[in-house]
This record gives structure tokens, C-alpha cells and sequence, in this order.
């Protein structure tokens, strides 16, 4: 009996040293797990700033980039109320110009017609036959119907019955 206690000591004791020598290769596993995790750890956290200072760096481009639009846009805006502003400036330059135009124009043909009225019949009447028919028209509205009426006389009856019905048609 002694003998089987002895021998369930022994073997009590042999297996407990098997058990601490897989406790401490557990602990040493354990701690080679630690080491590596420490170490992902750490190239995860410097993954994490580069990524970090990648945005930084992609936000201040962007923010340059807007405020260049801006500007430009902002320029193009200026150039755009120049262009307008010059556009209308022309515009009433050209009515402007027009209107004297037109008013050169009509106190010429006023001046023309003038003449024409003291001129006599026949010899007014000699010239207009020569002349365009639209510009016969012109001078001939801006004489008295009498004086129309006399220079009609003076003319080849085709060319004064042509003259008259366009006289006739124009606005009063």
C-alpha cells in the first residue's frame, strides 16, 4: 500500500509538472500572441494617421480648389457685368446715332423738298422722272398737295399714274 501511495505520488507529481510546463507554454504563447498583437496595433495606428494626415492634405486641396472657382467664377462675373455694361452703352450709342440718322434724313429730304417747291412744275417734274420711284415718293410727301398736283402734270402720264397710286398707299 505503501508502495501505491508512493507510486500515486510520484505520479501525482509528474503530472503536475506536465501541467506547469503547459501553463508556462501557454503563458509564453500567450505572451508571443501579446507581442504581435502590440505590434498590428501599432501599424494599424500608423496606417490610421497616414490616413488622417491623407485627408488633411486632400481637404486643403479641396479648399484651395473652391476658392480658386471662386474666384474665377467671381471674375468671370466682373467681366460679364463689363460686357454688359458696354453692351448697353452701345446700344443706346446705336439708337442714339440712329435717331440722328434719321432725323439727318428726314430734314434733308425736308430741304430737298423745299427746293423742289420753289422750283417750277415742269423742271421738278423732269427730275423726279429720273429719279428711283421710292425716292421720288419721299420728296413728293413732303410737298403741299398742290404743288404734287401740278408736278403730276408736268409728267408722262405712266410715270405720274405709277407715282400717285404710291403716294396714295403711303401713310397718312
Amino acid at each position: 500500500m505503501k508502495w501505491l501511495l508512493l507510486l500515486g505520488l510520484v505520479f501525482g507529481a509528474v503530472q503536475a509538472i506536465e501541467t506547469s510546463e503547459n501553463l508556462f507554454d501557454c503563458s509564453k504563447i500567450f505572451q508571443e500572441r501579446k507581442a504581435e498583437l502590440l505590434v498590428e496595433l501599432e501599424r494599424i495606428d500608423e496606417q490610421r494617421q497616414a490616413l488622417e494626415a491623407l485627408k488633411i492634405a486632400t481637404d486643403d486641396l479641396l479648399t484651395r480648389k473652391e476658392q480658386m472657382v471662386l474666384a474665377r467664377e467671381a471674375n468671370v462675373t466682373k467681366v460679364l457685368e463689363e460686357i454688359s455694361a458696354k453692351e448697353a452703352g452701345i446700344k443706346a450709342m446705336l439708337e442714339k446715332n440712329e435717331a440722328l440718322l434719321s432725323e439727318m434724313k428726314s430734314l434733308k429730304t425736308d430741304q430737298i423738298g423745299e427746293t423742289f417747291a420753289k422750283m417750277k412744275a415742269a423742271s421738278a417734274a423732269s427730275i423726279l422722272e429720273q429719279m428711283e420711284p421710292d425716292e421720288a415718293i419721299k420728296i413728293m410727301a413732303t410737298l403741299k398737295p398742290k404743288t404734287i398736283g401740278q408736278i403730276l402734270a408736268k409728267m408722262a402720264p405712266e410715270k405720274a399714274s405709277a407715282l400717285a397710286a404710291k403716294l396714295g398707299s403711303l401713310p397718312k
